[in-house]
């Protein structure tokens, strides 16, 4: 057996790195795509899933299980295949997460608040110009566990679309350790989509904004537990 320095090193390398990926996106599309989903606020998902810009916006803790929604809409009749795009870190760790969700559908837009986050910011804005969905965790990618950063106000604004505030859950699922306490679904059980009313953002004062998304954010999270334990 290796030592644990040898096996770290091992793990960083960049095959190591894309297998891992590949088996941790073939494990969650496994969860996901087995779970008895509803989807609560689905009046709220329609105008999107129809093919309206906006922002998702959902804690850090559901991101495992917020590909459901592309799932899901794949199979209504009157959806389009949702394609979301979201931002994640040059870092290695942020290119491990966009290998992953590439796998759902979900295309990473790379970059961060300290290394790219101003041209990840830009290419998100025009991404919007162009009628794409943006998918945010607010709270990501270290925390403090679900107090936003100002980012997902000001691109709503900039971008001019509402705020969809999100949450995911399964009945059956392991609850990390983290600083976030991430929920990680296993298969075969139910899961909860949770769409809460959209959030307009006033370009002009868009930070008055932020208590009003993490009250709608703390709500959809609530109503997801609740549905879940139910």
């Amino acid at each position: 057996m290796l030592p644990a320095p040898a096996m770290k090193s091992l793990l960083r390398t960049q095959l190591a790195q894309a297998l891992l990926a590949r088996l941790i996106g073939w494990y969650l599309a496994f969860a996901l795509r087995t779970t008895r989903w509803t989807v609560d606020g689905a009046e709220h998902l329609a105008p999107f899933a129809a093919g309206a810009s906006a922002v998702f916006a959902f804690w850090h803790e559901h991101l495992p299980s917020i590909p459901a929604l592309v799932i899901v809409s794949r199979r209504q009749a009157s959806y389009r295949a949702i394609a979301m795009h979201t931002l994640v870190s040059q870092h290695r760790d942020g290119r491990f997460i966009g290998d992953i969700v590439r796998r759902f559908g979900i295309h990473p837009v790379y970059g961060s608040s300290s290394r790219g986050g101003a041209a990840g910011f830009r290419q998100l804005k025009r991404l919007l110009e162009k009628g794409a969905i943006i998918g945010i965790t607010p709270d990501g990618p270290r925390g403090p566990r679900r107090q936003p950063a100002p980012g997902v106000a000001q691109l709503a604004a900039l971008g001019g679309v509402p705020v969809l505030p999100c949450a995911a859950r399964t009945v059956w699922c392991m609850r990390l350790r983290t600083w976030d306490r991430m929920t990680i679904p296993l298969p075969f059980g139910r899961g909860a989509l949770v769409c809460g009313p959209t959030i307009d953002v006033d370009r002009a004062s868009w930070s008055t904004a932020l208590p009003t998304i993490t009250e709608a954010l703390n709500r959809a999270a609530d109503r997801a537990d609740h549905l879940c334990v139910s």
